[in-house]
């Protein structure tokens, strides 16, 4: 059986709640290191290339407008090398850089898809790899565009609010 193509997929880590840890000596839950490899190490990703692009650790309500400009800048230049981009993102300014991207691309040449989690990944009940896996199909599947993959939905921008009574993202 021949191999099939590999898809190749620019993963940019930004912080935010899913990839929080405990910090034992300030007994907070702090961006500090990254446990994307850690997560991506437990999936079967036959047929995907990640590519880590590692560019900030922070929540995002620490994140500035130059910040959010970063993350949609760097994520054109890596549409035009990958096949797909997958950005791990804090949901409290997800569907600002979102709106951001899709306001200086809003026809990306490949599909961009942000994700993050409502609560981070070391916590037992975290819904940070269920949406971690969604947006890595997610972005495989979908038509170029700039969506948000969480909570078994994939909604496109720029059309993408949080709404905070129900912990998840609706259409706007």
């Amino acid at each position: 059986m021949p191999d099939l193509p590999t898809f190749h997929v620019a993963l940019i880590s930004t912080g935010g709640t899913i990839e929080k840890t405990y910090d034992e000596l300030e007994g907070v839950l702090a961006n500090k290191v990254s446990v994307l490899e850690v997560m991506l190490s437990q999936l079967q990703l036959q047929g995907v290339r990640i590519e880590r692009v590692p560019l900030m650790n922070k929540d995002s309500l620490d994140m500035t407008d130059a910040d959010h400009d970063l993350i949609a800048k760097r994520t054109i230049e890596l549409t035009r090398s990958c096949d797909g981009v997958v950005i791990v993102h804090g949901t409290d300014r997800l569907a600002k850089t979102g709106k951001r991207l899709f306001e200086l691309q809003p026809e990306p040449p490949v599909p961009v898809v942000l994700t993050g989690a409502m609560r981070p990944y070391v916590m037992r009940n975290t819904d940070a790899l269920q949406n971690m896996t969604e947006s890595l199909l997610a972005v495989q599947l979908a038509r170029p565009g700039v969506y948000v993959a969480m909570h078994n939905r994939l909604l496109a921008f720029p059309s993408v609010k949080k709404d905070p009574e129900q912990g998840t993202f609706v259409p706007e």
